[in-house]
């Protein structure tokens, strides 16, 4: 392949562009934060279908699930200045460009963990809070001891694979001019042109990150099953014999 693409380049790139894992991490941490407490109030919303916001709340998630997150990026970097300035009257266009970030993946993260955090807590069946009434537990005992803990249960799957699926989006956030791994991986390409080297090293770390994440997940819904797994397979070599 000539000078077109050499592994030695790969390995001299490596470590500067590792170096920015941080950034990206702390693009998934706080994204994921905001969606999940933003997610649990959109949820909760839905299910006691409060008037007006019940509406809104699908909406907001239609919009999500219907829109790009380059598209939703772009909006929140050159929209939300517009609108607090105009409506609120505030300049934040000094704001750090993170903190756009911050929103776009943020928000983008509440429409879809809105619908899973909704869908674990009405599959808990209605008998669970019906028990917790009659032993004497209020409403919100109720929730936190008996539908809660169940809920958390069901709804991980889908949330771990969610995170990971955040994991990667990221690598859009460069967009905006953030210095993350893919951030990182286009500057090296501009200032050396050599570009395919660094978009491998991007490509690893995000292949070892995506799998240790799975693994970590996977062993969290094993701690969390109860039991129940093992039960499920001993009744099969049961009905087996």
């Amino acid at each position: 392949m000539g000078d077109f693409f050499k592994w030695s380049r790969v390995w001299e790139y490596f470590p500067k562009i590792l170096s920015k894992f941080p950034i990206t991490l702390e693009i998934v941490l706080g994204s994921f934060a905001i969606g999940l407490v933003l997610g649990s109030i959109i949820a909760l919303i839905k299910i006691n279908k409060i008037p007006v916001l019940c509406q809104l709340g699908s909406i907001y998630i239609s919009y999500i699930r219907g829109t790009p997150i380059l598209v939703q990026l772009f909006i929140a970097y050159y929209g939300i200045p517009v609108f607090v300035n105009s409506v609120l009257h505030i300049d934040v266009n000094g704001w750090d460009k993170m903190v756009y970030v911050y929103m776009a993946y943020g928000f983008n993260q509440a429409g879809f963990l809105a619908e899973i955090i909704r869908g674990a807590i009405i599959s808990v069946d209605a008998v669970q809070t019906e028990a917790g009434y009659s032993v004497g537990m209020t409403g919100a005992q109720t929730f936190f001891r008996i539908v809660l803990p169940q809920a958390t249960r069901i709804a991980l799957p889908p949330m771990g694979t969610t995170f990971i699926t955040l994991f990667r989006s990221t690598a859009l956030a460069y967009m905006l001019g953030i210095m993350d791994i893919m951030g990182k991986a286009k500057n090296l390409g501009v200032t050396t042109f050599h570009t395919l080297e660094g978009y491998v090293d991007a490509t690893i770390i995000f292949v070892i990150t995506s799998i240790i994440l799975e693994q970590i997940f996977n062993l969290l819904n094993k701690r969390l099953d109860y039991g129940k797994g093992r039960v499920v397979k001993q009744r099969k070599e049961v009905a087996a014999k």
